[in-house]
Parts: structure tokens; C-alpha cells; sequence
């Protein structure tokens, strides 16, 4: 398994001192569990950065069907598809817990990227690394089993792989696992109970889920 490092970084310092937590054409929010940050369908018409939490986008087909296709975490922006024309929003964003997000209005942001030319580098080096997380997510849900997948997605959520690893993930669901994975509930509960017996996870005293550098072994496993 690869996982994709980026810079993270203070947007102050390349937004410049003295603006605060809002500023023209930039907005810093907080937004509790479950809180939408934007709906499919919405006009697409700013970037965000996530500074605190975690953030799900969904997509819901015309039949109804909903499914997880990236969780977000520190460090990352997301809604950049208004920078490209893209009119309204293809994915819905909600807040998997407590987070704190920066929103960009899409004028400000494309100033900034022209007059930032190290803003500018940070945000192509995160365009990259997304292509290639979601070619190796590809990869993954073609070619492995459901529970390399299970454990592949509980190392991300995680950060195994970066400079900050966040080894204990607040309360995720199984149904939430599940979506992500491409698979059904009842194997998501029978593969974190071998995780568990194996010692490859643990649950705190607060239910959340803690995930151990062992569980490694289930993705390199041939």
C-alpha cells in the first residue's frame, strides 16, 4: 500500500497576516457531526480546506443509491471543480466530526493562485496526489478482497503513511465502513472482529476505533 503524503501548512501564511478567521472572499467555519458542508446540486462556486476533522463526500445516483467516495482529513481541499467549470456540485460533503474548514471563494482562490506561487505549488502537489489516491483506489476495489480494502481504508482514515498518524479514528459506522469498502455490513462486522482478535484494532473506552501499524500486514499479505 502507498498512501500519499502532503504538505500541511497554516493558510495565514500564504494569505497574508492581519486577515483573521474571516476575511473578503474567505470564511473559516466550524460544523458539528453529521453537518453538511455542501449538497449535490448546490452551485459550485468556492474551495475548501479542511483544517480540523474529517469530511465524507457521497454521491446519490438518480435511482437513489448512495455510496462513500473519499473520506477527507487535515491538509486536504476539496470543491476545486468550480475551478474548472463545473457549475454545480456532483458529491454531497458532510462532517464525519467536530471540523473547522476554510472556504474560498472560487475569485479569491484563483487570485491567490496567481499571485502565491508557493500556495500555488502546495495545491497542484495535493491535485496530484488525489489523481493518484483515487488510481489506486481503483486498483483496489478491482483487484483485492473486501477485507484488504476494509484494512487499506482503516490505515488512511488513520494517516499511517504521513508525518501526523492519527491512529485513533472518532466514531465511524459500520454502514459508513461499508459504503466505502463496496461491500455489505454484515462482512465490515466479521472482519473487524478478526481485526480485533488479531490485535490489529481496539476500541477505547468512547467507542472510537484504534488502529495498530499491524494491521499492515492484512494489505501486504499476498
Amino acid at each position: 500500500m502507498k498512501v500519499n503524503d502532503r504538505p500541511i501548512f497554516d493558510l495565514k501564511v500564504f494569505l497574508g497576516p492581519g486577515l483573521g478567521k474571516n476575511s473578503e472572499g474567505q470564511t473559516t467555519a466550524d460544523y458539528h457531526r453529521n453537518e453538511m458542508v455542501f449538497v449535490q446540486g448546490d452551485p459550485a462556486n468556492a474551495v475548501f480546506y479542511l483544517q480540523k476533522g474529517k469530511v465524507k463526500l457521497t454521491v446519490v445516483s438518480h435511482n437513489g443509491k448512495e455510496a462513500v467516495v473519499s473520506i477527507l482529513s487535515v491538509g486536504d481541499f476539496f470543491g476545486e471543480g468550480c475551478l474548472t467549470g463545473q457549475a454545480l456540485r456532483i458529491s454531497t460533503a458532510i462532517a464525519m466530526d467536530e471540523c473547522s474548514i476554510m472556504r474560498l471563494e472560487k475569485a479569491r482562490m484563483i487570485r491567490v493562485l496567481h499571485e502565491q506561487p508557493a500556495f500555488s505549488d502546495v495545491f497542484v502537489a495535493h491535485l496530484l496526489s488525489r489523481g493518484i489516491r483515487i488510481e489506486e483506489d481503483l486498483i483496489d476495489q478491482l483487484f483485492n478482497s473486501s477485507e484488504k480494502r476494509l484494512a487499506r481504508v482503516l490505515l488512511l482514515l488513520a494517516n499511517f503513511g504521513k508525518d501526523r498518524p492519527e491512529p485513533v479514528i472518532a466514531k465511524i459506522t459500520q454502514e459508513t465502513l461499508a459504503e466505502i469498502v463496496g461491500t455489505t455490513r454484515s462482512r465490515v462486522s466479521f472482519f473487524m472482529n478478526k481485526f480485533r482478535k488479531l490485535g490489529f484494532i481496539d476500541y477505547t473506552y468512547k467507542r472510537d476505533l484504534e488502529v495498530h501499524s499491524s494491521l499492515l500486514n492484512v494489505v501486504l499479505r499476498d
